[in-house]
């Protein structure tokens, strides 16, 4: 949530050379606003916090197939404006979750060995 949560310049440059599909990064999500009610129900995320995922899965869910393809990078270079919705959304997520948006960005994960 954190590098969806992220301003765009900060995004591409965290992509660098790597080539991710849009598609992978609105499946990543899509699983956690999947997982979060359960998770709910165990107590560990609270009901605004589970209400925010929820809007961040239905807007990613109102992203067309025709957006879902190609990479990431060309999405956010061509300034979707889906995208900057998604990235508010997750940025008030990481808000009442965390206290704060601005969170370190995942390390990287190399392409072929699936190490850091």
């Amino acid at each position: 949530m954190t590098l969806v949560a992220a301003d765009a310049h900060d995004q591409l440059a965290w992509l660098g050379e790597r080539e991710l599909d849009t598609e992978s990064i609105i499946e990543e999500v899509e699983l956690l606003c999947r997982v979060s009610e359960g998770l709910a129900e165990r107590g560990v995320f609270e009901p605004q916090e589970l209400l925010d995922l929820r809007a961040v899965g239905r807007r990613l869910g109102e992203i067309d197939a025709t957006c879902r393809t190609g990479l990431w990078g060309g999405a956010l270079a061509a300034a979707d404006p889906a995208w900057g919705e998604i990235r508010l959304l997750a940025r008030q997520f990481l808000l009442t979750t965390l206290g704060d948006w601005r969170q370190p960005m995942p390390r990287p994960v190399h392409p072929h060995t699936g190490h850091h």
